[in-house]
């Protein structure tokens, strides 16, 4: 390393954000920009540590002190290379990556870890700004075409993997905007959509196809797929949310997370007529039953959409400050964290509640939602309380594909969970030459984790494709 002694000299620093009380009034991304120098100096706090265990904690397997040793050198176009050699979209896991990596930096054992998410970032949109980010172009054609159904992280990763390889694509996305979660299950605060544009138009200037408003069972078939390309890859996401079958579940006014997400990105597009008014909170008591990711997404946004309050009720305890003793380093730290949404419901005076079980769901003659009943984990009586609430989003995660049923039809063999079964070696399903990757195979996961399987399925099927060994690499660490 150019420094081996900088994290001896410089603290961390993630950069100052914009303060909530301003925030929630728009939809803008709130993290300030540090400054060259800035990122420099928090680029030379990554130590020559030997083991760097922060890559074994990244599902990318990224080149972690490569590319920040480059970043210290103000070497940008080296760092760049390193960044991309492993990870196709950096800037959306720069902004929404929880950054498992960090959990695992060797500095973290005596000081705060280095801000590998922000410098990951940094390089990236220094690329772009500078123009060196560019299309990249197949230097050769092999003739094989491909089809890929749906056009989430694992979808356009595999697709840009397999267009390297010389193959030509085709992406099948049911929505009229590519991009899968990426466009529509992301709050804009976090991940801009004129950012997930922009790599979009690359890919397109790459020559990848897109296909739009174009679902599986509907509108193309499987068997079609199989017969005018030479592989498929299925990469359709785990859209079916977990739900809650209580006493007045019917009642008007619940709905899940990814409807009331998606509903805002239609807004922010001036495509929503606001027909559903209940999927707006202005004025409202919003509970949001679920203390992940998309329940933070869900509080986030019905702040900016002016709620009268909001609440967040979450079934596990709280999380510890610190590592507790099964949990060392460098697994992935399992303790409290304040994402921005809470930040901004903290200012606010919102409610989070732990250890809280749903009971039931009240609502007036009309059928519309007026409150919702709990307990406590612990089933004492005492605690059992009925919250005011007309407008209650769930986010308790998600189970298999939307469309598995349609799979179904298809012979294509599912597991019990109705995640597609596949070969792990070879990532193909039971249909022959029909793969898949992402969420719909591996489970509900992180975007990182949703590109490094598409990377590692392209792989597969480049080899499958031309009988030899794939020059496009894998993952080193496990997805």
């Amino acid at each position: 390393m150019a420094d081996p002694k900088g994290f001896l000299k410089i603290k961390r620093n993630q950069g100052k954000k914009r303060p909530p009380q301003n925030r929630i009034h728009d939809f803008k991304e709130h993290q300030i920009d540090l400054s060259k120098v800035e990122i420099k100096e928090q680029a030379s706090r990554c130590m020559d540590c030997g083991v760097p265990f922060c890559m074994s904690n990244c599902s990318l397997g990224n080149h972690i002190p490569d590319f920040n040793n480059s970043l210290y050198k103000t070497r940008p176009k080296e760092a760049l290379a390193s960044l991309l050699a492993t990870n196709n979209f950096p800037e959306f896991t720069g902004r929404v990556c929880p950054a498992p990596c960090e959990s695992s930096c060797v500095l973290g054992l005596v000081d705060n870890p280095v801000t590998i998410k922000n410098n990951e970032l940094n390089i990236i949109e220094q690329g772009f700004q500078e123009g060196y980010v560019h299309a990249q172009l197949p230097s050769l054609k092999t003739g094989k075409k491909v089809c890929i159904v749906g056009s989430g992280p694992a979808g356009l990763a595999c697709a840009q993997q397999l267009n390297k390889a010389g193959h030509e694509v085709t992406i099948y996305e049911k929505a009229d905007t590519p991009g899968g979660l990426l466009s529509w299950g992301i709050p804009e605060y976090k991940l801009p959509s004129a950012i997930v544009k922009r790599r979009i138009d690359l890919l397109k200037d790459e020559g990848i196809k897109f296909v739009l408003n174009c679902e599986l069972g509907r509108d193309v078939n499987l068997n079609d797929l199989k017969t005018n390309a030479d592989a498929v890859v299925l990469c359709l996401g785990a859209e079916v949310p977990n739900d809650l079958n209580l006493p007045g579940r019917n009642s008007k006014g619940i709905y899940f997370a990814m409807e009331f997400l998606s509903s805002q990105r239609n807004t922010l597009r001036n495509k929503w007529l606001l027909e559903e008014k209940n999927l707006n909170a202005k004025n409202k008591n919003v509970i949001v039953i679920g203390g992940g990711d998309t329940g933070s997404d869900c509080i986030g946004t019905a702040i900016r959409q002016g709620a009268r309050s909001v609440s967040n009720f979450e079934i596990l305890p709280k999380m510890p400050n610190y590592r507790s003793d099964n949990n060392p380093w460098p697994q992935d730290k399992r303790t409290y964290k304040i994402s921005s949404s809470m930040e901004e419901n903290i200012a606010l005076k919102g409610l989070f509640e732990y250890q809280i079980l749903t009971q039931r769901f009240l609502s007036n003659e009309s059928n519309f939602l007026t409150g919702v009943e709990t307990i406590h984990a612990s089933k004492d009586e005492k605690t059992r309380k009925i919250w005011p609430c007309d407008l209650l989003l769930i986010a308790i995660g998600y189970s298999k594909p939307m469309n598995y049923e349609t799979l179904k039809k298809y012979n294509l063999k599912l597991g019990a969970s109705g995640l597609v079964a596949l070969d792990p070696t070879t990532k193909m399903t039971s249909l022959e030459g029909v793969f898949a990757a992402g969420d719909c195979s591996f489970g509900q996961s992180l975007v990182v984790t949703a590109i490094a399987e598409g990377r590692d399925t392209a792989s597969c099927v480049d080899k499958w494709l031309m009988k030899k060994e794939s020059l496009l690499p894998r993952p080193s660490s496990n997805c």
